[in-house]
């Protein structure tokens, strides 16, 4: 196991970031860590004896993804695997490329191959503190044989406001012998977020227009809007997750709404109506945050979040 740290002084920071290979840290009391975790087969981030983030990267069925999120408080919101959909795993972002679906996992479907992680830091201080990492990952075919896609995602954590938000930005390439690819898929593909089972069917789902969108079968919906919240209940602890599309993103995201029969938020780009072609030499960056919150947050407090968000201060190193 290796561990990345950064100790962060309440009254004079001191930054240290050190590698340990099976360490234990103690605290004091006056002590905010943060550490980023590696082991044979998960990320973990955490600050102080809090887990913020499990990225599962090895040993997984199809592809890494994020397992758990939890608010500023400790409480996890992301769901792994059901029973009804196996195929869901926390946070996850999955297209269809070509006649490759890398979003179902049956029939042939393609992997995400972890390769390497890059990047690492930690920044900050206790109250807002930053952690970042880039995995690089290759797309293939169900027997690994086929590169087709070349990915770097990087993921960034950090605590602000009362929140703890995670920016997911992925930068898609062709591997060097495709020389396009056409991506398309459903029209819930895209980075998708399954809610623990206590958050199902008894939330609402908010967004920057309050507009109500294009209604599918059921409960479901698609809308778009620069930001699309879920607020509901972690075994009676209210929470509120947020999801915020970046206006860089080459096609405002539509979000894909449901509460029946389980509750479910995915970015979405409408690629089932007008799918993207990717040629060699071109890359495609997409970027989203994810915000969690403790407690039923206004649409005041999303949106000023997601104004933060998408004009950043700079963080002092």
């Amino acid at each position: 196991m290796i561990v990345f740290t950064r100790f962060v002084m309440r009254i004079k920071l001191l930054f240290v970031i050190t590698v340990f290979l099976a360490c234990n840290i103690v605290l004091a009391q006056d002590t905010c860590t943060s550490k980023i975790l590696i082991d044979a087969d998960k990320l973990t981030v955490s600050c102080g004896s809090r887990v913020r983030l499990v990225y599962p990267y090895r040993s997984v069925p199809a592809k890494p993804y994020v397992k758990e999120l939890t608010t500023p408080s400790g409480v996890n919101i992301l769901r792994d695997a059901p029973h009804d959909h196996l195929h869901h795993h926390g946070l996850m972002f999955a297209v269809k490329v070509d006649d490759t679906n890398f979003w179902e996992e049956k029939n042939k479907f393609g992997l995400q191959l972890h390769r390497s992680f890059r990047n690492m830091n930690i920044l900050g201080s206790r109250q807002n503190w930053e952690t970042v990492f880039t995995d690089i990952i290759d797309w293939t075919s169900f027997d690994a044989q086929k590169v087709i896609l070349k990915e770097n995602r990087n993921l960034t954590l950090a605590q602000s406001d009362n929140a703890t938000v995670l920016t997911w930005q992925t930068v898609l390439k062709t591997f060097e012998t495709v020389q396009q690819v056409k991506i398309g898929g459903s029209n819930y593909f895209g980075l998708g977020m399954r809610f623990v089972k206590s958050m199902d069917n008894n939330g609402t789902f908010i967004n920057a227009t309050d507009k109500e969108g294009e209604t599918l079968s059921g409960k479901q919906r698609l809308v778009l809007a620069k930001w699309c919240a879920y607020q509901s209940a972690v075994d009676g602890k209210p929470v509120t997750v947020a999801m915020f599309d970046h206006p860089k993103n080459f096609r405002p995201v539509t979000w894909f709404t449901m509460l029946k029969p389980f509750s479910y938020l995915s970015a979405t780009l409408k690629y089932h109506e007008n799918p993207f072609v990717l040629k060699s030499k071109d890359e495609l960056s997409l970027k989203y945050g994810v915000a969690v919150w403790d407690g039923k947050q206004s649409k005041e407090v999303i949106e000023k979040a997601y104004q933060k968000w998408v004009k950043p201060k700079k963080s002092k190193k």
